[in-house]
């Protein structure tokens, strides 16, 4: 009778497992609307829980959790915002702002101010920059 274990099968399930498993996290998809981005050289790693979007044409839609967006006025979107601060377990979180790069400006300006005039922490969501317009580090700058 031979003492040893052959672990060559158990390689192939595991394999199979993580093809199977790579294969399958390509199908999420994100439920956001499509905005495209303006580009920025810092992102921030923490995940929001309250997003507002504003897309191209100036219409705002704003979720919290992972559950579709809704579309609403600027008025409806400030009670909507306080709702979500107000909730036991928002603690630390953060509301994310997703604004097409048409967005004017004003608009933008009046999303952001809702949250600055009643102390919600609001951040700009962003793309990264592609390398080459990213701006040169300190240590390459004192060269």
């Amino acid at each position: 009778m031979m003492a040893a274990f052959s672990m060559a099968s158990m390689t192939d399930v595991i394999f199979l497992l993580l093809i199977f498993f790579m294969v399958t996290s390509t199908f999420v998809f994100p439920t956001a609307l499509e905005v495209n981005l303006p580009e920025s050289s810092k992102q921030t790693a923490l995940k929001p829980t309250t997003r507002v979007y504003i897309d191209k044409e100036g219409a705002i839609y704003a979720t919290a959790d992972e559950s579709e967006p809704a579309a609403m006025s600027i008025e409806a979107l400030l009670g909507f915002l306080q709702q979500q601060a107000a909730r036991p377990e928002a603690g630390d979180d953060y509301i994310a702002v997703y604004a097409d790069e048409e967005v004017t400006y004003g608009t933008l300006v009046k999303v952001l101010d809702l949250g600055a005039q009643n102390n919600l922490k609001m951040v700009l969501a962003t793309k990264p920059a592609p390398v080459s317009a990213r701006p040169a580090s300190q240590s390459a700058a004192a060269k």
